[in-house]
């Protein structure tokens, strides 16, 4: 099954192709993250609560994992639109036992395995406050931990109007995204292709 939308972030229109691969196993290697993505994330959904595109969001996840010199893979957890067992069940599927979770609306959480599924290592509830650099700063941060590192927590903005401006939003697209959930289903592995629309 492959999904694909496009993204546009002003200067350059992106695609994003998430082609499932078969059941999410857990890794062998030490030194990879795993980003767990939403059931809707760059399917029915292609942006987040403040319309940035799901291919440039994911592209700067992979990329401040990777310039850590860290391996990601893509995941999709079927079965919950929850944060925290997606970010959790990520984090138990990678060989360094640290992972990503993201919600369709841009929340995002750092997880480890070890942890307790409700404690984390990173948590950015506040999705609307959520830009590119935040995003690769998270990346960067989740492969320092999986290299065994305590980095410093990303900087996350703060606005005490943002949730009352954001809530009935975030509860319509959180009431959409569930509607995507298969409860037995289990995670799926993702092939993950981003290019730019015009490149043929």
């Amino acid at each position: 099954m492959a999904d694909t939308v496009a993204a546009r972030d002003g200067a350059a229109s992106r695609t994003l192709s998430l082609v499932e691969k078969g059941p999410a196993l857990p890794g062998r290697r030490s030194d990879e993250v795993v980003i767990g993505v939403s059931p809707a994330f760059g399917a029915f959904f292609s942006r987040t609560i403040v319309d940035i595109p799901h291919a440039d969001v994911l592209r700067e996840l992979l990329a401040g994992v990777e310039e850590q010199g860290v391996q990601a893979r893509v995941i999709r957890l079927r079965s919950s639109a929850d944060l925290a067992v997606i970010a959790h069940t990520a984090a138990k599927l990678s060989g360094s036992g640290i992972g990503i979770g993201i919600l369709s609306r841009g929340t995002t959480m750092i997880h480890q395995k070890d942890l307790l599924r409700l404690s984390n290592l990173e948590l950015f509830p506040q999705a609307p406050l959520m830009d590119l650099e935040t995003f690769r700063r998270i990346g960067r941060n989740a492969a320092r931990y999986a290299k065994g590192e305590s980095p410093e927590p990303v900087p996350s903005r703060n606005d005490y109007m943002a949730r009352p401006r954001w809530q009935a939003k975030a509860a319509l697209l959180h009431i959409k995204e569930t509607g995507f959930v298969q409860p037995d289903a289990g995670p799926v592995e993702l092939d993950v292709l981003i290019r730019l629309a015009d490149a043929g």
